[in-house]
């Protein structure tokens, strides 16, 4: 028999109508030839110092003494929590009936140590296959059980997620109790490889904030009647002064109109990181709750892989797309794209382990509105998106006039847009990041170079420099803090 373990029930009971797995056991589901059982999470996690019994001295009260801690040999421990899935699991393996293992866990460098932590406690020595799929839908799984590859071949991965547990460990465990002890013996302070640097780094950024102290500065507008040209920053209160005595009432002449033909080409389609950017400008989600309720649209195959760093798809799945596509335009409220685009967002090159996040043909065949209310917003952005990345450039005219009154030059800046492109799509879902919000340029009356206004008035305003921008999760997630860690 072969045996298919999946990273949790949701995902194995997924993979069972495809094998043909019907009989439902005690955690796990057998037929047709096959057994699919599933772990629980971490199931198995590097030892805690205390439980390495040849270094005695790591247990107890924590001392300087006891640093550096560096396991001569590393050693796991099950959950205790999980262990009665635990015990399932290695049965199974060790079941003289399997002849064959699949490791369906999460096709990434977590999912791949899930596994093998589990394999490797268990001492199993049976072979391997690796089931990697990017969508929980039938015709994604058939795909991947006809496209398996030996474990070995991701060996790699495995090295990768297994080095950085290791330096997870050897930081978090000697610098919290080397910080709790310098400076807390009372309580303990947790120190970690990610948290500390992006703590470290909002901590500056507030200290920042909180003793920035604003700076006045000045402009000098001209009214000339159609339009309002400022002149830059100034400093001084008194130039700003100077200025207008001379401008006031005089002529100003419009000395060059500079116009561009300006293209705004297609958003990429979401990688994980960016997605949870736009999850928070648009509704304000943490970057774990964007994450949640993506990878519950995923176990609902109305959603691709969560975790990906691709925001291309494979030259193979053009065909499937665009009928992802269509289904969008007949179940949500977006409109039709008539010539979709898909070159921009194709590119094997640069699609690794998985490629973007893009619905599922599912959608067609979900009442989406049942969707509890997080999980259809994630859905309408990276519905939304596919179109947009489908769809054509915005393009638009930038207009600066500059205009000369007595010797000083001012400024005005404008667009007029020729071709709404994707905007028109993107528009559809409000943007409730307020500072993204008016910032477009506004259009400028029809102003040629030459032409003059008589007896224009000048006046000065006031402004104040900014402080810097406290980090947000889109901040945070720009950096990279969230999912790349």
């Amino acid at each position: 028999m072969i045996l298919i373990i999946g990273e949790k029930s949701s995902v194995a009971k997924a993979i069972c109508p495809v094998v043909g797995a019907k009989s439902k056991k005690d955690g796990y589901i057998e037929g047709n030839g096959y057994i699919v059982s599933w772990f629980v999470g971490h199931m198995v996690g590097l030892r805690f110092p205390n439980e390495y019994k040849e270094h005695e001295d790591w247990s107890g009260t924590w001392s300087f003494s006891q640093l550096p801690m560096f396991p001569e040999k590393w050693k796991f421990a099950v959950q205790k929590k999980n262990k009665s899935q635990f015990d399932i699991v290695k049965g199974l393996m060790l079941d003289d009936r399997v002849n064959e293992i699949i490791c369906a866990t999460d096709a990434d460098r977590e999912g791949e140590c899930i596994f093998r932590y589990v394999y490797n406690i268990i001492g199993c020595k049976k072979a391997v296959k690796r089931l990697w799929v990017s969508s929980l839908e039938e015709s994604a799984i058939q795909s991947g059980l006809q496209h398996m590859k030996p474990m070995s071949a991701y060996d790699s991965l495995y090295a990768a997620g297994y080095c950085r547990v290791r330096a997870d460990w050897l930081i978090g465990m000697n610098l919290s109790r080397l910080f709790t002890v310098r400076f807390s013996n009372q309580k303990s302070l947790n120190i970690g490889r990610v948290k500390t640097p992006t703590l470290s780094m909002i901590v500056e950024r507030d200290d920042a904030v909180k003793n920035f102290v604003k700076q006045k500065y000045f402009t000098v507008d001209l009214d000339c009647g159609s339009f309002t040209a400022a002149s830059e920053r100034i400093d001084d209160e008194k130039q700003a002064d100077t200025i207008i005595s001379k401008c006031y009432g005089m002529t100003a002449v419009v000395s060059d109109v500079k116009k561009d033909l300006k293209t705004v080409n297609p958003p990429k389609l979401f990688d994980l990181t960016s997605l949870q950017r736009e999850a928070n400008k648009k509704y304000g989600y943490t970057a774990q709750q964007t994450l949640t309720y993506l990878q519950s649209l995923y176990e609902k195959k109305l959603a691709t892989y969560p975790r990906t760093d691709s925001q291309y798809l494979t030259e193979d799945m053009e065909q499937s797309t665009l009928e992802v596509i269509q289904c969008i335009g007949e179940v949500m409220p977006f409109g039709v794209v008539d010539m979709p685009n898909l070159s921009r967002s194709i590119n094997n090159k640069k699609v690794t382990g998985h490629h973007a996040i893009i619905p599922t043909s599912r959608i067609k065949s979900e009442k989406i509105d049942d969707l509890p209310t997080g999980e259809k917003n994630i859905l309408s952005l990276i519905s939304l998106r596919l179109l947009c990345a489908v769809s054509e450039p915005h393009k638009y005219e930038s207009v600066k006039i500059i205009v000369t009154c007595e010797g000083n030059i001012f400024t005005a800046s404008g667009r007029t847009i020729v071709e709404m492109g994707w905007k028109s799509i993107d528009a559809k879902i409000e943007n409730s990041d307020k500072s993204e919000q008016g910032q477009d340029e506004s259009q400028l009356p029809d102003i040629e170079k030459g032409m003059t206004f008589e007896k224009v008035p000048a006046k000065k305003s006031v402004h104040f420099t900014s402080p810097p921008k406290s980090f947000t999760e889109d901040i945070c997630c720009e950096r990279g803090i969230r999912n790349h860690p």
